[in-house]
């Protein structure tokens, strides 16, 4: 078992000491590196990409070859579990992601197959390997998967939505039909973080992408609850070390305090949420993580160094030492240039220090 040389991720996670605020970022690989498109270039296309070991390992070390990011993320794609139940991924120019096959029924929620992740999304877990193996304990391994009710959405509208038309049609109409899908995806999702915790994940986030679409109760009822079976279904220790889970539902702010009972280790958060209130929220029983909005790195070395001291200002404020890990409210957007990472990065370890 190789040694962690920067641990200070997984330390923030479970809120032990830190000697600066550990900093990556969602989607940290991707297309603002013009040495990802070109490696995505000579995949093929994208989810060629996902699916060659090799060259998902390259691009989840591009970024940090070039920035001081204190962990890693798998190169995948959320969707890649909605896949191997048979839907069908394709990718459409300009359109994003689609399936062949919808899920809108009882017969086609009783056809869904049940996932064996080591097999069925192998290519998976020979990256999270590969990775794991060329990081020789530099920084951990974030591995990663959709929440139920993100996969839900796009399996039941056949991609991507704006209002989510079938997906709340069948919540209000056939919430048992929705209840059925969630419960199966909460199974298919446990075990697929459990094979990527086996091949070498030391971390791992549930991307809940589309739970603030949902109103109070709603969120509680169809996506929580789903992800807290997950936290409860998933491996706590691998190799003597602890493995913490982050929950991040975009727009998820005011569901703080149920959040709290989900078992989660960390929440992270969108940048409409104020970071100090959070923080007096949560008062020490999980680490946070977030929340620079990614369209600060469209600005000024200035401007980004501002935006960032204010942030850590804010994660600090109520005199906690660790339990804060930053990173963006979202994913970092194709149009950044590539030297505005490094100010954030770089700001968030320099400026951190007057509080650790």
């Amino acid at each position: 078992m190789t040694t962690l040389k920067n641990d200070r991720f997984l330390r923030a996670l479970l809120r032990q000491p830190v000697d600066t605020t550990p900093v990556w970022m969602m989607r940290q690989a991707g297309r603002y590196l013009p040495e990802y498109r070109a490696t995505r270039e000579q995949a093929g296309d994208f989810l060629s990409l996902c699916k060659n070991a090799e060259l998902a390992c390259e691009v989840t070390l591009q970024p940090l070859r070039r920035y001081e990011l204190d962990a890693a993320i798998l190169f995948s794609d959320i969707l890649t579990i909605p896949d191997a139940l048979g839907l069908g991924l394709y990718f459409e120019t300009g359109e994003g992601p689609k399936f062949q096959k919808v899920v809108r029924t009882e017969q086609d929620i009783a056809q869904l197959p049940k996932l064996n992740a080591s097999s069925d999304l192998d290519y998976v877990m020979r990256a999270v390997s590969t990775i794991r193996s060329a990081l020789g304990g530099a920084v951990p391994l974030i591995g990663f998967s959709g929440s139920p009710w993100t996969l839900a959405t796009y399996m039941i509208e056949g991609g991507s939505s704006r209002d989510f038309r079938y997906s709340k049609e069948m919540l209000f109409a056939k919430p048992e039909l929705l209840h059925a899908l969630l419960d199966h995806l909460a199974d298919s999702v446990t075990d697929y973080l459990n094979a990527q915790i086996d091949a070498g994940a030391q971390a791992v986030q549930i991307f809940d992408s589309w739970g603030g679409a949902l109103a109070h109760q709603d969120y509680v009822d169809f996506s929580l609850q789903y992800m807290q079976k997950i936290i409860k279904g998933l491996t706590k220790e691998k190799d003597g070390q602890r493995i913490p889970v982050i929950v991040f539902t975009k727009g998820g702010g005011l569901w703080i305090p149920e959040m709290l009972e989900s078992g989660a280790d960390a929440l992270g958060l969108d940048w409409t949420t104020p970071l100090a209130q959070a923080r007096s929220q949560v008062a020490g029983r999980v680490a946070l993580q977030g929340n620079l909005d990614p369209a600060t790195l469209y600005g000024t070395p200035k401007a980004i160094e501002a935006a960032v001291k204010r942030m850590i200002d804010q994660a600090y404020a109520n005199g906690e030492k660790t339990g804060y890990v930053a990173n963006l409210g979202h994913g970092i957007t194709q149009w950044v240039d590539p030297a505005m990472p490094k100010v954030f990065v770089d700001t968030v370890h320099e400026y951190s220090q007057k509080y650790l």
